[in-house]
């Protein structure tokens, strides 16, 4: 099967060795990708910024985490609970209400389901306590 393949494939490939390891083949996409930083800038631009601004540092990964001290407090209980209410209100505004006919619809098609499934369980039960009692006489 694999005999198939290696005829399909272009002359050119035939000389190529395929890398066997993950390693490999990154190192195989990474010589053939002009080089960048891994911040997406390159290394011509990134020596620019170096030269201009030293301070780059503190942007990088691995900086500390900024303190609460510039932040407001937080709101109190009573804070939370009414801007709790107001976005309760905002999102019960979005939502699109049934009509009084949709209303009617829905219910009834629920209410039928219901007494299908009460249906089906009571039958079943049925069925299967006469099945038991023929068994177990």
């Amino acid at each position: 099967m694999s005999e198939g393949r290696e005829q399909d494939q272009p002359e050119e490939r035939e000389g190529a060795v395929r890398p066997s390891t993950a390693a490999a083949r990154r190192e195989r996409r990474a010589s053939s990708r002009p080089a960048a930083r891994k911040d997406g800038s390159s290394a011509e631009s990134k020596k620019s910024v170096a030269k201009s601004d030293s301070s780059d540092e503190g942007a990088k990964k691995g900086r500390p985490t900024k303190t609460r001290e510039g932040q407001e407090k937080r709101p109190s209980l009573i804070g939370r609970g009414f801007r709790y209410i107001r976005e309760v209100i905002g999102e019960l505004r979005k939502v699109i209400w049934p009509t009084r006919k949709q209303l009617v619809t829905y219910t009834g098609v629920v209410l039928v389901f219901v007494v299908f499934m009460v249906a089906l369980v009571w039958g079943l039960d049925l069925g299967f306590g006469a099945a038991v009692f023929e068994l177990f006489g």
